[in-house]
């Protein structure tokens, strides 16, 4: 398959961005396509649509072998399912799909058409293989079951900033990153309350700890 284009997000390394797409709205990204599909006409319509599929490549879990099983780690790393019982990106073919809200389109500029989302869970320069748009009479399915996730409510982070780091983070900034932090972006198996993680955001590195539920910020840089 041919890339066709690469997303543009905050998140500069895996940590840190959402497990499902649309978990944090407040995230935008924009998708910037390759030089050979920078053709007006092939978006022609799109702008209609209020949200898109991407199909997109885990450019940073490919493997030469696969696993029947894996981990997921919204059940504390332990449990087994199948590969294809989840979604996790140790996958026979490294695909990914995420369902985002089209912004707009923007048709005109020095790099081609370009898409504005919200609600990726992609890591910034992740590859892309294909558009298309989302169908509410048929990709909507309010009756569905969800297999094990039907039992997972976690909830979310409290988060406390103390004010001269949060004036560090630029402010059309801020929300988006809350919410990502307040949906713990921890392994689900680490609970370690004197352990300090650090996450990669909009170019800034963002060290926290976590106690019980509640989320401190203890350093921007």
């Amino acid at each position: 398959m041919k890339v066709i284009a690469h997303i543009k997000t905050d998140f500069h390394t895996k940590f840190g961005v959402p497990r499902q797409s649309g978990v944090v709205p407040e995230l935008t990204a924009k998708i910037i396509f390759e030089p050979e599909y920078r053709v007006a006409e092939a978006f022609r319509g799109l702008e209609n649509f209020s949200h898109i599929w991407i199909l997109w490549c885990f450019s940073e879990a490919i493997r030469e072998e696969w696993s029947p099983t894996v981990r997921p780690p919204r059940l504390g790393g332990n449990m087994r399912m199948g590969v294809f019982a989840t979604r996790s990106p140790f996958r026979p073919n490294p695909i990914g799909l995420s369902s985002v809200r089209l912004l707009r389109v923007d048709l005109d500029t020095p790099e081609g058409p370009i898409l504005y989302v919200s609600g990726a869970d992609l890591m910034d320069g992740t590859p892309i293989y294909d558009i298309k748009p989302y169908l509410p009479y048929t990709d909507s399915h309010p009756e569905a079951t969800g297999g094990f996730t039907d039992s997972l409510n976690p909830a979310e982070l409290e988060i406390a900033v103390p004010p001269h780091l949060l004036e560090r983070i630029p402010e059309n900034k801020r929300e988006a990153l809350l919410h990502v932090l307040a949906a713990d972006p921890r392994p689900h198996y680490q609970n370690d309350p004197n352990r300090i993680y650090g996450m990669g955001f909009a170019g800034l590195e963002i060290k926290f700890q976590v106690q019980d539920h509640l989320l401190t910020v203890i350093s921007v840089v």
